[in-house]
């Protein structure tokens, strides 16, 4: 079963919670795929408060009193941005026919081996701007970039009616799968951090999930995955309940945004050659399960199986980077986060976090343990929120007031949930510390209060930028910004047009800064041996077998990946010019992982 063809081979993920809050509204019109968080609902509705505003539709504010608010905002926002959308689309394809500089400028910005770029060209080579001819043209061949949105499946807090705990369905993430359910929309939801299976048996309740008479799905499932077998885990759980996953959305493990789920040393060379040489294997088997189910469940079953995307993201900063995923391990897209990041017209970042991102060098950026979540998080150094935090570390008031409370996720100290950033789960940190502390040196104290302190408020921090950049009052306890970009953009040192970030992915411009950048397979190489030789150093406790066992097959999973890694970069046409000190770099870290000494378990 076929599907639109993308118009671009990129595809904009998302980040943070409201850095590509309204990316679609800024980049679908050109075609271009975007996806929105839809996390935060507080956010949301001022963020559909604000556009209802600036394009003169009605608004009417859902408030928390409203039954269902969660969904009912989210549903609300993501129709205002397929209303916004869909003008916009209808606004430049008349402008495109219209205008001979807009289309040429337009023609300028696709990928250079597209039939739909040829087709444009040749209205202008042959000098026939008729504008009916180009109109009827791109209505057979446009379309919008997908509006597609993002779930965090770990962010799934249990709700409550003062004490009395409200049904599973009003949990965060499965009120945010209602939302978009019910919406309008016409495009897929990510599902990232890995599998719930309380949300995803909560796909069977809605029937747009499931194909329709004509064998076509009106909403899609993606899965952002880690490697293969996870994929294949995901895909047979959710295909025996008669739903299909329509694409694989492989993100590098540590060379990414946001947080960073570390693999067991499995390089990203190796993952995507699996999906390679396994994609039949991926389809046959959801195929053949979902059939069942949907026969089960008497409802219409599909002659063939449906199509299946292979994505990539992650660390991606080159024209020839971008080309080879697409060419030699046949990607569908290639993800591109961090670097539009400082591109005003793609995302959602305030003016003084953008100078901050442009300025950042390697050694600015770093994974830290702020995330709430316990997961290690990419951040940047000189963020506004550490300098508020550190105020109110030093005034004696540590730990945010969590007004949003949507990682209140630990029952440590309350069965309603509590997150470790907030001022009331680090007091009690604190006192319990307080009564050790005639137990502990004044340096093992200070560790463990930096390890209280360390947490941030994400749910605030990660949605102030959007705030900022749209003027919008921020109200109660002062957090600043917290931004998670890959490490990648420490090699990107401007603001940059959309135009021009656009050309650079298909090689028609060069948006990098003058400094040496590392090939991305080097770099997450690099990251992942740090990564482990940063494990070691700190895991001063008594070990076990199974964390020695899991440090062992870290290390061979890695040399395995570089021996990979050694091989392709001798047959491939591509990076020619990167060769020689892509191999000398290759041998180098082989030499470094070998000589990781593991500790030995002393027998008793």
């Amino acid at each position: 079963m076929t599907t639109t063809n993308n118009i671009h081979t990129f595809h904009i993920p998302v980040m943070g919670l409201a850095y590509t809050i309204d990316s679609p509204i800024r980049v679908a019109q050109f075609g271009i795929s975007s996806v929105i968080s839809i996390t935060d609902d507080e956010l949301i509705e001022k963020m559909r408060a604000f556009y209802s505003k600036k394009f003169s539709l009605p608004y009417q504010e859902i408030t928390q009193k409203c039954h269902d608010y969660r969904a009912e905002r989210i549903k609300h926002y993501l129709n205002l941005v397929d209303t916004i959308v869909k003008d916009k689309f209808e606004s430049f394809k008349n402008e495109l026919a219209e205008n001979k500089t807009a289309l040429e400028n337009y023609i300028a910005m696709l990928p250079n081996k597209s039939a739909f770029k040829e087709g444009l060209q040749k209205f202008i080579d042959e000098g026939l701007l008729i504008k009916e001819s180009v109109k009827n043209y791109l209505a057979e061949h446009f379309a919008p970039g997908e509006i597609d949105v993002n779930i965090m499946t770990k962010v799934d807090k249990d709700n409550f009616d003062k004490n009395e705990q409200l049904p599973v369905e009003f949990n965060d993430a499965h009120a945010s799968l209602r939302g978009f359910a019910e919406s309008d929309l016409t495009s897929s939801v990510v599902l990232s951090a890995g599998m719930n299976p309380r949300l995803y048996s909560y796909f069977e309740k809605f029937p747009v999930f499931y194909p329709d008479a004509n064998g076509m799905l009106s909403k899609k499932i993606i899965l952002k995955v880690s490697d293969f077998r996870s994929a294949m885990i995901q895909g047979n759980f959710l295909a025996k309940k008669g739903l299909w996953v329509s694409e694989y959305r492989i993100e590098s493990g540590l060379n990414c945004g946001g947080h960073a789920f570390a693999t067991d040393g499995f390089l990203m060379g190796p993952i995507l050659e699996e999906f390679k040489t396994k994609k039949d294997q991926l389809i046959q088997s959801a195929h053949e399960l979902m059939v069942k189910a949907l026969e089960a469940k008497n409802l219409p079953v599909p002659a063939q199986p449906f199509d299946l995307k292979i994505t990539a993201q992650g660390g991606v900063g080159t024209a020839e980077e971008h080309e080879f995923l697409l060419h030699h391990f046949q990607m569908d897209t290639v993800g591109w986060g961090s670097p539009f990041l400082l591109v005003p017209e793609a995302t959602s970042v305030d003016e003084a976090t953008r100078t901050l991102l442009a300025k950042a060098q390697e050694e600015d950026f770093y994974l830290s343990d702020i995330s709430p979540l316990g997961v290690p998080f990419n951040s940047v150094k000189g963020m506004s929120n550490d300098l508020w935090k550190q105020k109110r570390i030093d005034d004696n008031k540590a730990g945010s007031s969590c007004p949003k409370k949507l990682l209140a996720l630990s029952k440590e100290y309350d069965s309603q949930g509590l997150c470790t950033a907030s001022k009331k789960y680090q007091d009690i940190k604190l006192a319990e510390l307080e009564a050790q502390k005639d137990l502990l040196s004044d340096n093992e104290l200070q560790k463990k209060q930096a390890k209280i302190f360390e947490k941030s408020c994400l749910c605030v921090g990660l949605a102030n930028a959007s705030y900022m950049e749209n003027n919008l009052e921020v109200k109660g306890q002062q957090q600043g910004v917290v931004i998670c970009p890959g490490p990648n953009l420490a090699y990107f040192d401007r603001e940059v047009s959309l135009a021009d970030m656009v050309k650079h992915i298909y090689g028609n411009a060069n948006v990098l800064a003058e400094t040496h950048r590392p090939n991305m397979f080097v770099k997450e190489l690099a990251m992942y041996v740090d990564y482990l030789k940063n494990e070691l150093d700190n895991y001063t406790e008594e070990f076990t077998a199974a964390q020695l066992k899991k440090w062992n097959a870290f290390k061979s999973n890695m040399l395995l990946g570089i021996d990979y890694y050694i091989d392709l970069f001798a047959t491939t046409d591509f990076f020619a010019n990167e060769k020689h000190a892509i191999q000398k770099q290759l041998q180098f870290y082989k030499t470094v992982v070998n000589e990781i000494d593991l500790p030995v378990l002393e027998k008793v």
